[in-house]
């Protein structure tokens, strides 16, 4: 087990790179650290690693605290960003090299690293040196490089940023695989959300060195704590529209000034102290259906290029349609376009089925799945009930 227990870092100039931070990885758990730039991820891996000292609180690994504890005495195994790799090396020498450190007999170096090189692959590659590899080669071989120390904790500093897209998606998979039959307690830092989700048994959602929710992917996606989190955590990034809570004739309405959607009952209660306040509503993209004004709007058929999802044909349903808004861009992606809309006073983005041939300056009519909806307080940006 690791844990952090209050810690803070602070550089010259009172530079809070982590501020208070109080966090547990069980036994054989991959925990996930992300956020954008600067919000302290590095700093925590590095602190836990021991390559920087913490300013206040406590590190424990394995129940043992490793404050003041040199990195080599820790037992932890770091894969870097940039694979540092000696290149003067072979593949068996860059595996073999912390073993020999460590004065491993012969045999068992030679036992681990070729299960190592088995496990990852890269058995055919152990004469090569790092220059003969391709990228993916060169991160699987960091990898093996840790693994073959069998640490008690692995720590992994964005590693996948270097390669493209393909490659990062396969490399996803395969440390997942290697988690499962190592069963290594693992952190993981990332600033791609996608990464984050894929990998994460639960995900840390780190603001400015502070911990603002930490859950598995499916609650941070459906129940973020704060707009931040809801922002972070899914892609295309939630939508956000200010407005009140007032009362209408049939109950609770989110009035946003250009438009009025209803307030689901069953969030009525909560919300009927906060009537008259500032209201951020978040609804994501998925939940938001658009259908051509120029066309019955409540006839899938006739809905000017194709139909609503499924999940969203209920909104249009039950709900009124929003007044028009503008196609502003269109980004296709395979199976689902991204459309991205403006009213009045609100910008937002659609996520609609591949063949919806929506276009640029077209007016439409939307209507969201409120159901699904957020509510946030627009001062404290908090999530409400």
């Amino acid at each position: 087990m690791l844990a952090l227990e209050n810690v803070s870092k602070v550089y010259a100039g009172n530079v809070r790179a982590v501020d208070d931070f109080t966090l547990t990885a069980a036994e054989g758990e991959l925990l996930v650290l992300v956020g954008p730039s600067g919000c302290g991820k590095t700093t925590t891996l590095r602190l836990i690693a021991g390559l920087e000292e913490p300013s206040s609180g406590t590190i424990a690994i394995a129940g043992r605290v490793v404050n003041g504890v040199a990195p080599k005495d820790r037992d932890v195994a770091m894969v870097f960003q940039n694979y540092a790799l000696y290149p003067h090396l072979s593949v068996y020498g860059n595996l073999a090299f912390g073993l020999k450190m460590r004065r491993i007999g012969r045999a068992e170096i030679r036992r681990r690293v070729d299960e190592a090189a088995e496990m990852l692959g890269i058995s055919d590659l152990l004469a090569r040196r790092p220059g003969e590899l391709s990228g993916g080669q060169r991160q699987r071989v960091a990898l093996g490089r840790a693994m073959v120390r069998r640490p008690k904790v692995f720590l992994f500093d964005e590693p996948l940023s270097n390669l493209d897209a393909a490659l990062r998606a396969k490399m996803c998979r395969h440390i997942r695989r290697l988690h499962a039959q190592l069963g290594t307690t693992t952190v993981y830092v990332t600033h791609d959300q996608s990464e984050a989700m894929t990998l994460g048994q639960r995900i840390a959602v780190l603001r400015a060195g502070r911990i603002q929710q930490v859950a598995g992917p499916a609650t941070l996606y459906q129940q973020p704590a704060n707009r931040f989190v809801a922002e972070v955590i899914g892609s295309p990034a939630m939508n956000f529209f200010d407005g009140r809570i007032e009362r209408g004739d049939a109950g609770l309405v989110f009035d946003a000034g250009d438009f009025v959607l209803p307030v689901p009952n069953a969030r009525s209660a909560s919300l009927e102290p906060l009537v008259g306040r500032p209201i951020t509503l978040g609804i994501r993209p998925e939940h938001i259906t658009l259908l051509s004004e120029e066309q019955d709007p409540r006839t899938p058929e006739g809905a000017r290029g194709g139909s609503p999802a499924p999940a969203n044909q209920a909104a249009a349903d039950k709900l009124p349609l929003a007044p028009s808004a503008t196609v502003e861009a269109i980004e296709t992606l395979g199976a689902e376009c991204y459309v991205y809309l403006n009213t009045a006073r609100h910008t937002f983005v659609a996520r609609v089925p591949a063949g919806c041939a929506f276009w640029i300056g077209q007016q439409v009519q939307w209507a969201a799945t409120v159901d699904n909806s957020h509510f946030f307080d627009t001062t404290t940006q908090c999530a409400l009930s």
